[in-house]
């Protein structure tokens, strides 16, 4: 997995690095902001970038829109020292596959890139549950202000497109499975799993799993699996 590191913090760079490496990354890039991400991910053709939120110039949630409007399938992680519920927030809807806390311990942390990997959401159990809790919240009060205010979003007509099996594949994600479980459940392989996935992306035209449950839960778009 060839990764690059994003922070303008030289001496926590480097030792990222030497964890990463020795856990199995190959570090092929650094940047010190956001603009410099971008030219080092057109450089390097990175698998992964990990990146800081705070930056001098442009800062991270600028630059995830940014790479995310020119490479899409680009997988963006956060790491950062803000556990602030906006910056949370903010970092998903601007496409970012996960969010994680600095004050991780260092297995932690590779563990959720190594899932990042894998297509999965770099969230921990309790991060996610704020983001499903405050799409949830949102769409409380979205509802509460009455029909004529909340026209149909274009991610609930969309999902009236997928599938049965798509629609068990979604159920499960937002339950957080992870794609070796969902594909346990179902008794198919991680392979279909990932194709349905690409599938669920493509017509709900989102960008990763992150906001493919934030979506599923604020517009009820999710109903319990039939393969247990």
């Amino acid at each position: 997995m060839r990764a690059l590191l994003v922070d303008d913090h030289r001496l926590f760079r480097a030792g990222l690095r030497e964890l990463l490496t020795q856990r199995g990354f190959d570090v092929v890039a650094e940047a010190a902001d956001g603009a410099e991400a971008l030219a080092r991910v057109r450089e390097a053709a990175p698998d992964l970038v990990l990146m800081d939120l705070q930056m001098p110039g442009m800062g991270g949630i600028e630059a995830i829109r940014r790479l995310k409007a020119e490479f899409p399938d680009l997988p963006v992680i956060v790491l950062t020292a803000s556990d602030e519920d906006a910056d949370l927030f903010e970092t998903i809807k601007s496409g970012a596959q996960g969010y994680m806390l600095k004050s991780l311990d260092s297995d932690t942390a590779v563990d959720l890139l190594k899932g990042a990997a894998r297509g999965e959401a770099a969230l921990t159990p309790q991060l996610a549950a704020r983001i499903l809790a405050e799409f949830a919240r949102a769409d409380s009060l979205a509802r509460a202000a009455g029909p004529a205010a909340t026209p149909r979003p274009a991610a609930e007509v969309a999902a009236e497109t997928l599938t049965a099996r798509e629609q068990e594949v979604l159920a499960l994600l937002v339950g957080g499975a992870s794609n070796k479980e969902i594909a346990r459940r179902l008794v198919v392989s991680e392979n279909t799993i990932k194709y349905h996935l690409k599938n669920i992306l493509q017509k709900l035209h989102l960008h990763n799993r992150a906001q493919v449950a934030a979506y599923a839960v604020r517009h009820g778009l999710t109903r319990p699996p039939v393969n247990e």
